[in-house]
Order: structure tokens, then C-alpha cells, then sequence
């Protein structure tokens, strides 16, 4: 074999920058995995420059090889890895190439390995459920063109007798018809346009999203004061006079679709715009004969006529969901990241929202206690920074969310921080007993506030708005389908962690699980306070394993 070609497993969290050194990589020899959990790993691969060629044939050997994919983790640009103020807690933060992007192989399914750098292949591993439980291997070799062997890896994974529990937390990444019309220059709910978004939603649903940003109307969030992004309103709107009739059909299209990928629940759009609730989202309708704009930014929310709007619209709505059977699938919002200097115009636009959803959840982000104190919100989705009142006061069914803002000492997807710091997250909302998840971008392609659209191959922040991997967690491929990230599968194992620690509480109880995870820990873990290494999270993992392979044995 040629030492020229250094070969290196590595686990998921593990991030290669083209400039790192092999031997600095903690190597992964054996792994444990429960049925109905995907695992993932990398090959490390680096190639000397005396080796004349730059593509080498990858060959998967052992009882393992028929359930693996193997991609390529290729690097993206950052122009902002991370905000000035950010903590010591991120690998880099200068701008440059930071892998993310889990691409399909290139030349005909060979590896291509440049000179004098670091790279990396991701592989998949999802089981079969009549695979035998027991010891299995994966062998992995690259060769040359002339089939020499270069270099020889085996992974040795034990398959866990025991299933993985259905996931309970509620997940949502903002979902944007909007971009991908954009992106991929279709249509709006043309049929192209259709496809599109089922590719999308079914990757979604994939990597444990179950409740999907639905726009009934186009949905007001990140948009400048008096600007507009392109329609997506899955309602038609009439208005004669003082009356409005709704049409669902488009409606029902997408709640089939969603049913089709696995969607759980529907998050319906907010109500009102961002940052306050002072205005009414853009509302489009066949107002006198003609197809128009009836509400938008010059629209009072609080005004009469768009409460007149509501009164007819929601009951409709309801109506029309129940006779689906779909109405308690849905969850509302009012206005997104409302701040304490707007709780009376937040109070004013929802008050006559709460009456016409009484018995529905309403929920909203945000991050001042006074709105869950006072009664204003009663499911609040609060920042990760800022959760520590509401855990304090035993807030039933509390919500968490991240988004640029959480960037100094709590979980979050940057592109520059280690995987470890984001798959972290699955164990906190275990310990927190957190009832949903919520983050912003999983296919934003605009700059800030929409005013421009970016590719997110070049551009990774949304025009330098935000740090790189905030905006978005997946890649518009060229067929219309979404190529995942090293981050959204990160995220993925979080909840397959979390999934694999309530199977371990339904076993041995609460206490026994919570005890694991504080074991050899100097301060017990918080959002802000936990174990920064990959370590961690692979030997909890394994006692966690440990533990139910144990009790599978005695059933």
C-alpha cells in the first residue's frame, strides 16, 4: 500500500478543513447503532502530491456494504463565519472554505482527492430491519486505476436488538416556497414548482421535520417594511362588498403532498408581520373583479377591516380542516420575535385571533418572560439563551429555538462550529423535557430582509447578514432535489439521541438516564453549560446502548 494516500475513520461530528493534518483527526474503530437509526461516519482521505492521479476508486466490502451511500463532504465559502462578539468556542472564524455540502460522487462514482489536502467522504449506513442483531463490518478501500490497493479501513458496527421509539418532539425549520420558485426560476405552484417542493419536503421529513411552515398566505417574515417577497398563498381569496369566500384546493394539494413525505402537523403562517404584529401579512384576493393586493403593510392589524378579514377567515379555515379531519394537526402564530416594547400592539392584534382560536395551540418566538407572566402567549418557543426564567418557573410544554442571535455559549448549526457543539442539543431538550424545536432557515436563498436572492453554493449568509449555515440547511441540487448538510444531519442524530435516551428512561426510569448524562461532568448540564467534545456524546451514546442491549437481552 502507498503511504502516499492516508485514509482515517472519523465520527459525523468530526469537520475537515482542507488545511488540517490526519494524524489530528481521533480516529473511529467501532460504533453502536439501535434498528431504525441511520448512522453516519466519514473516511478521512488525504493524498501526497507525488501520486500522479487525482481520482481513485472507492470499494465497500463486508456484511454492511449493500446499506451504504457514500458522498463527498465538499467545502463552501464564508465570508462571516461568525459574529465579532462569538465565543472561543468555534474551530475557526476567518473567512474561507468550511465543509458543509454532502454531495453526490463525481466521475462516474470516483473519489476525487486534490493534492496536499484534507478531505473527506460521508457515509450512510440505514439497516435493513431483517439484518441480524450482532457484531457487523464495513470495509472500506480506495484503489488505484489499476486496482491497487492504496489504503484499507474497517468499521466495526454491533446492531442493537431494539428499535428506537417514535420521535415525540415537534421539529420545524421554516420551510420558503418562495426561494425554490426563485432558485430554480419556475413558476409559482406551477407543476414544476409542485415537484420541487415535494423533493424538498420529503428530505425534510427525512432529517425528523414534522411540522411544516404551511403559507396560507404569503408568510411575513424577513421581509423589508413595506417591500414584498413573492406570492405563496395557498388560499384564494374573493371579496364582494363586506364579504369574503375562501377556496382551499391548493390548500388540500399541499396537505396531501405533506401526508405523501411523512409531515405530521401544520404550522400555519403568522397572522401578522414580524418583530411586533402592527401590520397584516400581504394578502392577495379577487377583490371587485380584479386580482389584487387587499392587505399588506398599510394594513392597521388592529384595524377594523382586517379584523372584519379574520372573523370570516378563520372560522372558514377551521371548518374546512375539520371536515378533513386535520384541524388539530395545526398550530398558529400571531407575530414572530415580538420584544417587550410591543406587548400592548402584540395584545391589541391577538385579541381577537385567541377568541376565534380558542382551544387551538398559538405559539410564537420569543424571548421575553412578561409575555408567558401575563398570559399573552400561552406556548411560547423561546431563545436558547434566554430559557433559563421559563425553565425555572415550569413552563408545561415549553418550546425551544435557536437562530443567529444564539452565537455565544449555546447549541447552534454554524458552519464554524464543531458538530459536536450541534448535536449537543438532542440531550439538552431530553434533560429539559422540551416539547418542540423550532429554527428559522431550512431553505432561505435571499439576503436580508429579501431583498435580493444569493446562491448558497457562494454565498453562505445571506449576503453577510448572518453567520454562515444560519439561513439555510440544505442545497437546491440541480434536479430539484435538496442536498443535505453535515449540519442537518447532525441535527438529525440530536434526535436520534433524544430518541435513544427516552428508550433508555422507558427501561431503567428517568433518573438512571439523567444520572448518565451528568456522570464525570464538573457542573451539571444546561444550554449554556455542557461537554464541547465529540467524546462525550459517543461514550454516552455507547453506555446509553449499553444499557438497552442489556435489557433486550433479558426480554
Amino acid at each position: 500500500m502507498s503511504p502516499a494516500i492516508k485514509t482515517r475513520l472519523l465520527s459525523s461530528m468530526e469537520k475537515c478543513f482542507p488545511d488540517e493534518e490526519i494524524e489530528n483527526k481521533s480516529p473511529l474503530t467501532h460504533i453502536s447503532v439501535l434498528r431504525g437509526e441511520q448512522l453516519s461516519f466519514q473516511l478521512a482521505c488525504f493524498r501526497d502530491a507525488a501520486v500522479p492521479f487525482s481520482c481513485v476508486d472507492l470499494q465497500l466490502g463486508g456484511s454492511l456494504a449493500p446499506y451504504a451511500r457514500v458522498r463527498q463532504v465538499e467545502c463552501i465559502p464564508s465570508l462571516m463565519p461568525a459574529y465579532p462578539n462569538s465565543d472561543d468556542g468555534y474551530l475557526r472564524t476567518v473567512p474561507g472554505l468550511y465543509p458543509d455540502l454532502l454531495a453526490p460522487l463525481q466521475y462516474g462514482g470516483r473519489v476525487s482527492l486534490p493534492p496536499n489536502q484534507l478531505r473527506s467522504l460521508w457515509i450512510t449506513l440505514s439497516l435493513p430491519d431483517d439484518l441480524p442483531a450482532g457484531k457487523h463490518t464495513l470495509s472500506l478501500e480506495l484503489r488505484d486505476p489499476t486496482g491497487e490497493v492504496l489504503s484499507h479501513d474497517d468499521l466495526q458496527v454491533e446492531l442493537i436488538d431494539a428499535r428506537l421509539p417514535e420521535q415525540t418532539l415537534i421539529f420545524t425549520q421554516w420551510f420558503h416556497c418562495d426561494c425554490l420558485a426563485d432558485y430554480y426560476g419556475v413558476e409559482v405552484f406551477s407543476e414544476e414548482h409542485w415537484a420541487i417542493i415535494e423533493r424538498f419536503v420529503h428530505t425534510a421529513a427525512e432529517n425528523g421535520i414534522n411540522l411544516l411552515l404551511t403559507p396560507v398566505f404569503t408568510p411575513p417574515l424577513d421581509t423589508e417594511v413595506g417591500g414584498e417577497r413573492p406570492t405563496v398563498q395557498l388560499v384564494e381569496v374573493t371579496r364582494e362588498g363586506e364579504k369574503y369566500s375562501f377556496a382551499f384546493a391548493r390548500l388540500d394539494r399541499w396537505i396531501d403532498m405533506c401526508d405523501r413525505c411523512g409531515i405530521q402537523y401544520f404550522e400555519i403562517s403568522h397572522l401578522f408581520t414580524q418583530w411586533g404584529a402592527a401590520h397584516a401579512p400581504k394578502i392577495m384576493a379577487i377583490a371587485e373583479g380584479e386580482y389584487r393586493r387587499i392587505f399588506g403593510w398599510e394594513t392597521d392589524a388592529a384595524g377594523e377591516a382586517y379584523t372584519a378579514f379574520l372573523r370570516q377567515f378563520i372560522p372558514a379555515f377551521l371548518a374546512h380542516m375539520r371536515a378533513r379531519g386535520d384541524d388539530r394537526r395545526c398550530f398558529f402564530h400571531i407575530s414572530d420575535e415580538p420584544n417587550a416594547a410591543q406587548l400592548e400592539q402584540y395584545c391589541a392584534s391577538a385579541a381577537p385571533v385567541k377568541e376565534l382560536l380558542r382551544g387551538y395551540p398559538i405559539m410564537d418566538a420569543l424571548s421575553n418572560f412578561a409575555f408567558w407572566e401575563q398570559g399573552v402567549v400561552e406556548m411560547p418557543i423561546v431563545s436558547t439563551n434566554h430559557i433559563e426564567p421559563f425553565l425555572e418557573a415550569k413552563v408545561p410544554g415549553l418550546w425551544a429555538y435557536y437562530c443567529c442571535a444564539q452565537n455565544r455559549d449555546v447549541s447552534n448549526r454554524f458552519f464554524a462550529m464543531p458538530g459536536a457543539r450541534t448535536r449537543i442539543i438532542g440531550v439538552q431538550l431530553y434533560k429539559y423535557s422540551i416539547a418542540g424545536f423550532l429554527q428559522w432557515g431550512y431553505n432561505f436563498y435571499f439576503n436580508r430582509h429579501s431583498w435580493d436572492s444569493v446562491n448558497p453554493f457562494l454565498d453562505s449568509t445571506g449576503g453577510c447578514w448572518v453567520p454562515s449555515g444560519d439561513p439555510y440547511s440544505v442545497y437546491p441540487a440541480p434536479d430539484g432535489s435538496a442536498w443535505e448538510s453535515m449540519r442537518i444531519v447532525l441535527f438529525r442524530e440530536a434526535l436520534e439521541d433524544l430518541r435513544a435516551l427516552q428508550l433508555c428512561e422507558s427501561l431503567y426510569g428517568r433518573e438512571y438516564v439523567l444520572a448518565l448524562i451528568e456522570d464525570g461532568l464538573d457542573t451539571p448540564l444546561t444550554f449554556s453549560r455542557y461537554p464541547r467534545d465529540a467524546e462525550y456524546l459517543l461514550n454516552l451514546r455507547r453506555r446509553v446502548n449499553a444499557a438497552i442491549a442489556a435489557a433486550a437481552k433479558q426480554a
